[in-house]
């Protein structure tokens, strides 16, 4: 705050700035193409080139990748299986929430067999993200007992043929939803091909919102479908997978066609808007099997993706010296695919919901070899990230991702976590050597600039504020900003006179970083 500025007044000029700012829905944007970016105190990552004019010296963006983890959740159960997989996890007040598909696929010699039980949706959870249980909720019977976890299965209810292999699940942070719909899902509709809305008022006792699919011939649904409601635009939003060159199924595939993602969007999660297929900035078509869209929790605004790549590599000396050479041979028995492809994570972001920057190279590489990996249904990523505590004593939260593992090995699949520093996905990089930042001009509100940074013991960040033309503006040119070095998550920038930059509030400006062997992954205008 302004110390020249009484409260009450800093705070009208606050208020005042905030009621200024163009919106759409709630997300403040640019008014117009030849206006300064609108930031208000909204949280910035450098996931794409949003707030990027020029990069100069050493200076990229630079993608980053989880740390594996533990085994977070084994699917040993008799009901569950080497086919599990497709997670939603979500953290509701203290409790981390897991769904997932159940489903065993017997591998040998003689083929792949997948009529060991039918399909399930199955529940999980957790106190801290890290150590999960599965509880006997007693709500359906298996083999003669309802000991076990399984919240939806597959099969016939009322008018409804329920495949339970592709499921989303989500808490409704829509203020409108009606009580017994505070959790919502989609789950797959075998006859006709389509998606089912299920509600729940408790997260466990799940029931089917209409008699009929709400979206039907417009994908293939066989990959984890799912929506969620977007309080930054006010509606909900669904992606899904398709075939392109217009199939709908595996067994009517096309020359030239290819899995993609398609969205919609809705104001009852019932009726849908058109859709629109996904576009993207500077990547080629590639097979992208699931999405795992949602916003981020730190910056609404965004929109972040973890799409899983499908390659199929065919047969080479390289694919033969891959993990579990038999077992491989033994999938492509039944399919060629099932044996030759392979599958890996990787990171997109979009500010509309239908552009995205999809980064090409591997968010979620495969990783060392070993038992249960480069396979086809490895590292796809559950649906979505959430806040962990950190194993170093008194270090900040960080984010953890979860992913599969030895699918379609033995009796069970795998699902291990992954942890990444908060709005660690992509960072502005710089060497020793340096490198430079120019944002595009902004304006913002609040009295301090933050940053989210890591630096070597000899790196250092500097920042220079300037006015519109690229003018150091006085008392925050670069002469002024001591060396900013640690590693921290939101650290206050200071110039000679101090950290106040309420006086510059509202005005368009622009941010000259300079980085030496640093890392710049998020800024912020606080109070």
């Amino acid at each position: 705050m302004n110390s020249a500025l009484p409260r009450r007044q800093f705070l009208q000029q606050t208020l005042t700035l905030a009621a200024a700012l163009p919106l759409v829905g709630r997300h403040a944007i640019a008014a117009g193409k030849n206006s300064p970016l609108v930031l208000g105190t909204r949280r910035e990552l450098f996931v794409d080139d949003f707030l990027i004019e020029r990069l100069a010296g050493g200076a990229q963006l630079r993608l980053h990748h989880p740390e594996p983890r533990e085994i977070a959740l084994t699917h040993d159960a008799p009901w569950e299986g080497s086919g599990s997989g497709y997670h939603s996890i979500f953290k509701d007040g203290n409790l981390y929430r897991m769904y997932y598909k159940a489903w065993q696929l017997d591998v040998s010699a003689k083929g792949v067999k997948t009529d060991a039980h039918p399909l399930f949706c199955c529940y999980a959870e957790s106190d801290d993200g890290i150590r999960w249980r599965k509880p006997e909720l007693g709500l359906h019977e298996f083999k003669g007992s309802k000991a076990n976890n399984i919240v939806i299965t597959s099969g016939k209810l009322g008018a409804l043929n329920v495949d339970a292999g592709a499921p989303a699940f989500f808490k409704d942070e829509n203020p409108a939803a009606a009580p017994d719909a505070r959790y919502k899902a989609f789950v797959r509709s075998s006859n006709p091909n389509g998606l089912i809305p299920f509600k729940s008022p408790d997260g466990i006792h799940w029931s089917p919102m209409s008699d009929a699919p709400v979206l039907t011939k417009l994908g293939a649904f066989d990959s984890q479908n799912l929506a969620f409601w977007d309080g930054e635009r006010g509606e909900y939003r669904a992606y899904w997978r398709i075939f392109t060159a217009g199939v709908t199924t595996e067994k009517e595939w096309k020359p030239g066609g290819y899995r993609a993602i398609r969205t919609a969007t809705s104001k009852d999660f019932l009726k849908w808007n058109p859709h629109a297929d996904l576009k993207y900035v500077d990547s080629p078509a590639e097979e992208l099997y699931t999405n795992q869209v949602k916003p981020y929790h730190r910056a609404p605004h965004l929109l972040l993706g973890f799409p899983t790549r499908y390659l199929d590599r065919g047969w080479s000396d390289s694919m033969k010296a891959l993990p579990e050479p038999e077992h491989r041979e033994w999938r492509a028995g039944a399919n060629k695919r099932y044996g030759t492809s392979i599958t890996e994570g990787l990171f997109m972001a979009s500010r509309d919901g239908v552009n995205f920057k999809r980064w090409n190279e591997a968010f979620l590489r495969p990783g060392i070899e070993r038992e249960g990996t480069w396979n086809y249904g490895q590292q796809y990523l559950a649906w979505h990230l959430v806040e962990t505590k950190s194993a170093l004593e008194g270090a900040p939260d960080e984010l953890s991702l979860y992913a599969t593992e030895s699918y379609w090995t033995g009796n069970s699949s795998a699902l291990r976590r992954y942890t990444l520093r908060m709005d660690g996905f992509v960072s502005v990089s710089a060497p020793m050597s340096g490198g430079e930042l120019v944002t595009k001009p902004l304006t913002f509100i609040g009295g301090k600039l933050t940053l989210n940074f890591a630096t070597s013991a000899a790196g250092a960040v500097q920042v220079e504020i300037q006015d519109g033309s690229g003018k150091a503006l006085p008392g925050f040119a670069l002469d002024d900003c001591p060396p900013v070095f640690g590693d921290a998550l939101e650290r206050p920038v200071t110039w000679k006179g101090g950290g106040n930059v309420s006086s510059l509030a509202g005005k368009p400006v622009r941010l000259h970083f300079v980085l030496k062997d640093a890392d710049l992954y998020a800024l912020r205008f606080v109070a």
